[in-house]
């Protein structure tokens, strides 16, 4: 009897799905029928016009805010309906582009917040400082100072997190974000102040995060070179659709894309 022949091999399922996603504020559409398939460790940019739909986006991704419509799939599981703190623990956590540090606690003490957030330990076990709670505080300073070191912080640990340059709270803030393991990380605005070095660096660091952390990015900026320097795949919304999607070199000479940066109508 002749072999069958093989059956074509089947495509990565994709780390996260979002089909059809839609947010309505009263009588306003902030984001229509919107579609994603990020394969893992890439690192994916979203720009845009001001008021295109980015935030609002990024706010239905991590379960800030709930959709209108549509569905996000982590890994293959319905996320759509979670609360955001669920979804955090699943793997989804964001940074803001109003940067929101715990002020008054030093550096070292806001990425602990976000490890103990991640490993929480028993609130009996906290009042009675059992052996096993003491060990793992010590192992939660060390996961803190570690990941300070990795957005080059660690010299600042014991400073006051108000006391730092506006680029340096920002990488505090992806360092609190890291500290809860996420698989997907989703920047907003994260070069938002900085100047052209700070920039630099940054771009360096968000891809040693997705190298050495194996870690899946989304990313949102106003900044198109960055966008197009650091990004896979570019999608871009204006007036809360996707006019254009692709790797940087198509999205930037897309008619549609120009069209929306310079004021143009669509297909004039």
């Amino acid at each position: 009897m002749p072999s069958l022949p093989a059956e074509p091999a089947t495509q990565a399922q994709p780390i996260l799905s979002v089909s059809g996603l839609s947010k309505r504020f009263g009588g306003l559409l902030a984001l229509v029928d919107y579609d994603l398939r990020l394969p893992a460790g890439t690192i994916h940019g979203v720009i845009g016009p001001n008021g295109a739909g980015k935030t609002t986006l990024f706010n239905l991704l991590s379960r800030m805010v709930a959709p209108t419509s549509g569905t996000i799939e982590l890994e293959g599981r319905d996320i759509t309906q979670l609360p955001s703190h669920r979804v955090a623990r699943m793997g989804i956590t964001r940074t803001f582009q109003n940067i929101r540090l715990f002020d008054d606690l030093s550096v070292l003490d806001n990425v602990k917040v976000g490890v103990q957030a991640h490993h929480s330990e028993s609130f009996v076990a906290a009042m009675l400082s059992l052996r096993s709670f003491r060990s793992r505080e010590a192992e939660i300073e060390a996961r803190a100072i570690q990941l300070l070191g990795m957005v080059g912080l660690a010299g600042g640990a014991s400073r006051i997190a108000s006391s730092l340059p506006y680029g340096d709270q920002r990488r505090l803030e992806i360092a609190r974000a890291l500290a809860v393991e996420p698989r997907i990380l989703l920047l907003d605005e994260p070069n938002a102040g900085m100047n052209q070095a700070e920039t630099e660096a940054l771009l360096a660091l968000i891809r040693r995060i997705r190298d050495e952390l194996g870690v899946t990015i989304i990313l949102i900026a106003h900044d198109i070179p960055l966008v197009m320097n650091l990004c896979d795949r570019i999608q871009v919304l204006n007036f809360g659709q996707l006019i254009a999607e692709g790797p940087p070199q198509v999205v930037r000479v897309d008619p549609d894309v120009v069209a929306a940066y310079i004021g143009q109508p669509r297909h004039a």
